[in-house]
């Protein structure tokens, strides 16, 4: 005991002295009781010792050292009283960044072979696989700054536009890093985020950017610099036809560092620079301006004040009427055995209703149908109706279940997924007589396929899941705990894809033949296309009729109807992805409405 008082720090020492009060205290209670006594107001002072008999010093003196104990207790807690130290993990945060790429006429330039943008794309790739957790985002900027993608988790989204990263898209050209700060730093704040990084990759540094860099820090964003090119430059044609030279200028690039309290790195071969920089891992710590790494953990004082807390609660009972802690006590043995009872009395109906419908989904997903479908009737909605129908066909109950879609459609005309699985379940009951209740295991019971009626399976929940997706079998079910409900294609749709990829393939395949080629050679390779496109389509034919399912209700497409989607889907395909046109439209629109709102300079 003498050893670990001997270890005894105090975390906020300050609290202390509040022990001063003690005795302004005493003199209050003191003053304030014998103003409180009656007789002192009715009878003079000198003979109140003759008429009064004074009650025991014990029983005088035990409220206000009861309350001044408690007091002295409730300040010795607050002090933080510790007596060890203990291994604290450092907290940590995935940090979001922006990369602003200069996409001016001078990222032409030959200073690193083969340009400088082409390098600027393997960079950022580089960047973008390697980067360790958090969002992204990336801006575009010459005269004026555009956001080319947002701030995302998705690197992959973001990777889509390197290829496009071209001054060619750009409406207008010059060198305005400091707008692209601006840019960066209001992404940054419109995604809600107080601190962040932003990367500004340029050749120079004005004025203007170094102040937008300062600004930046004050809002909490880090502002760092990935020098272009080389400082004995190359020369380059800018937009209107005129040669200038790019040089790299690494004074000014590390004042705006230092003004956006980042730090500066030249672009080189390896992704040493962007170790340099700190943007290939996003986690932040606690300890970060200690020097500790995040992730680790460091050595602090554990604060004991809390074990003061337990003599408090004890105290501050006498201070209930009497019998009030003999049922406050019986209160706290009560309810921690009522948790769940405690957690309904705080949750709204609709959140009771969101967690039944977990349950049911979860006694849905084991194959517990009958204990889902019980679960279900306890809630009220077309949604809980409807996978309630949907567990009752899974038992074979289909009047239950054409019942459950019936009340489903009462409280939702428009259901798409009531009325195909009812119409599917009809289908079924006609196909074959209803069969008994299977267990909930699902191992018996199961209906089995009927040859006559052409179906590989009339069991009533493979024809409603031929439609719609099943919330047992399918991943789209989740949502069927927002909504209730999910979506499929038939099975037949698949293998329709199946034969348009095929198809598209087989076209794509003649897109890759020169133009130059002679007449015989292009029909042979059309032949040889529509004879793999009709193999296909025969193929899905076959594979339909196989699993045939939900084609009782569906419409059937002839084989010319898919032959011509199936074409059409290939010309599509004809079509080739231009990313650089489209960011090249959108900065352009962009820019106009800019000059007629009057926000360009």
């Amino acid at each position: 005991m003498i050893a670990a008082l001997g270890q005894l720090q105090w975390l906020r020492p300050d609290w202390l002295w509040a022990l001063a009060l003690l005795p302004v205290l005493a003199w209050w209670w003191q003053r304030r009781r014998t103003r409180a006594s009656i007789w002192t107001q009715a009878v003079d002072a000198h003979l109140l010792p003759h008429l009064l008999k004074p009650s025991p010093a014990t029983r005088r003196w035990l409220a206000p050292a009861i309350a001044a104990l408690a007091f002295t207790l409730a300040v010795l807690a607050l002090a933080g009283p510790s007596l060890r130290e203990v291994q604290q993990p450092l907290w940590t945060q995935d940090s979001p960044l922006v990369v602003a790429v200069d996409l001016s006429s001078a990222s032409l330039a030959a200073d690193t072979p083969p340009s400088r943008i082409a390098r600027v794309r393997v960079k950022l790739a580089s960047l973008l696989a390697g980067r360790q957790g958090g969002q992204v985002g990336l801006v575009a900027w010459a005269g004026e700054a555009f956001t080319v993608a947002p701030l995302t988790a998705d690197t992959a989204n973001v990777a889509l536009f390197l290829d496009a990263l071209d001054p060619d898209v750009m409406p207008v050209e010059g060198q305005r890093p400091d707008r692209a700060i601006a840019r960066s730093a209001q992404l940054l704040a419109q995604a809600g985020f107080q601190d962040g990084t932003i990367l500004l990759l340029s050749d120079h540094a004005t004025p203007a950017a170094r102040a937008e860099a300062a600004k930046a820090k004050a809002r909490g964003y880090t502002v760092s610099a990935l020098g272009l090119g080389t400082a004995e430059g190359a020369p380059y044609r800018t937009a209107g036809g005129a040669i200038d030279v790019a040089r790299r200028d690494d004074a000014s690039l590390q004042d705006l560092a230092a003004a956006g309290g980042g730090r500066y790195a030249a672009l080189g071969e390896s992704n040493d620079d962007l170790a340099t920089l700190g943007v290939l891992d996003s986690r932040r710590g606690t300890g970060a301006a200690d020097g500790a790494e995040p992730g680790t953990s460091v050595t602090t004082r554990q604060d004991d004040g809390y074990w003061l807390l337990l003599p408090l609660m004890l105290l501050a009972l006498l201070a209930f009427r009497r019998g009030a802690p003999v049922l406050l006590l019986v209160l706290c043995l009560w309810l921690p055995g009522r948790d769940a009872l405690a957690a309904d009395l705080w949750q709204r109906p609709d959140q009771r209703a969101h967690r039944t419908m977990q349950d049911a989904e979860a006694a849905y997903r084991r194959g517990d149908f009958e204990e889902a479908a019980k679960i279900y009737a306890d809630v009220d909605g077309a949604d809980a109706d409807y996978n309630r129908g949907n567990a009752l066909a899974r038992q074979g109950r289909y009047a239950d279940a054409i019942a459950a879609y019936d009340q489903a459609l009462k409280a939702a005309p428009t259901m798409e997924d009531a009325i195909a699985n009812r119409r599917a379940v009809e289908a079924a009951m006609k196909r074959k007589p209803p069969p008994g209740p299977k267990s909930s295991s699902g191992e018996s019971g199961e209906p089995k396929g009927d040859d006559d009626a052409g179906s590989g399976n009339s069991d009533p929940s493979s024809d409603a899941d031929s439609q719609k997706k099943d919330p047992a079998t399918d991943q789209d079910h989740d949502k069927d705990a927002g909504d209730g409900r999910g979506g499929d294609t038939p099975a037949a749709q698949d293998e329709q894809d199946k034969s348009s990829r095929s198809g598209s393939d087989a076209q794509n395949g003649t897109d890759n033949e020169p133009e130059a080629a002679d007449a015989e050679a292009q029909a042979a390779a059309d032949a040889a296309q529509r004879e793999r496109m009709r193999e296909a389509l025969e193929s899905a034919g076959e594979h339909g009729k196989s699993e045939g399912s939900a084609a009782a209700d569906a419409t059937p497409e002839s084989a010319d109807e898919r032959e011509r989607r199936v074409a059409n889907e290939a010309w599509l395909r004809r079509i080739p992805d231009d990313p650089g046109g489209l960011l090249r439209r959108k900065f352009r629109i962009e820019y106009e409405r800019r000059q007629r709102e009057g926000s360009t300079d």
